[in-house]
């Protein structure tokens, strides 16, 4: 563990360099077995420092948590065709840069359904998650008033969605979709099923 910190610190920005370090050893260290003593020795920050922003570990990977989702609804919204030619098209797009964002940030995104801290269904309340869940249902809505899906709960349509790509998304991330096992393709293949299982009959 290096003792220098990682960029320059500037009273006033605590809160930010603690976040930025220890966002930078998630990522180096491929976990969050850091201790905030760790943390601080690498901001550069006396060690009762990162308390004054987070009364514990726990709190600092739960910001983490919403900092991941943050991007991820961003990559996700920046992802989406403006004028998409179809309901399979866009949830492609979307669900290509869901896992994409996976894959580029493994550690964070195991951090972000992580149930280790004991704080995982709160987080998934919280206002910053639920606006990723969100994309998908709004794609579902307009799906839906289109007609080309068909009229269910829509909330159950959308966890079919997300634990379809959740799903694609871990096993990419552990290396898992060989192409030998589940073909050269095996994202698009499996949203082609879901889209037609979501779809409507009479269109």
């Amino acid at each position: 563990m290096q003792d220098a910190p990682s960029r320059p610190y500037h009273h006033g920005d605590l809160r930010r360099a603690v976040i930025e370090t220890a966002l930078d050893m998630l990522r180096d260290e491929k976990g969050w077995q850091f201790t905030l003593r760790e943390v601080a020795r690498r901001a550069g920050v006396s060690h009762a420092a990162p308390y004054k922003h987070f009364p514990d570990k726990a709190a600092l990977l739960a910001e983490l948590a919403m900092i991941g989702f943050d991007r991820l609804r961003e990559s996700l919204s920046a992802a989406k065709p403006t004028a998409p030619k179809s309901l399979r098209d866009e949830l492609t797009k979307v669900a290509r840069a869901y896992v994409a964002f996976g894959t580029d940030n493994p550690a964070l995104y195991r951090l972000m359904y992580s149930a280790e801290e004991g704080q995982a269904v709160g987080i998934h309340l919280d206002e910053r998650a639920l606006a990723v869940f969100d994309v998908l249902l709004e794609i579902l809505r307009r799906g839906q008033d289109a007609g080309s899906i068909r009229k269910r709960p829509i909330e159950g349509q959308a966890a079919a969605g997300w634990g379809l790509i959740h799903g694609m998304t871990m096993l990419a991330i552990d290396g898992l979709l060989v192409s030998e096992k589940v073909g050269s393709a095996p994202l698009d293949a499996a949203l082609s099923t879901l889209v037609e299982g979501l779809g409507n009959p009479a269109t």
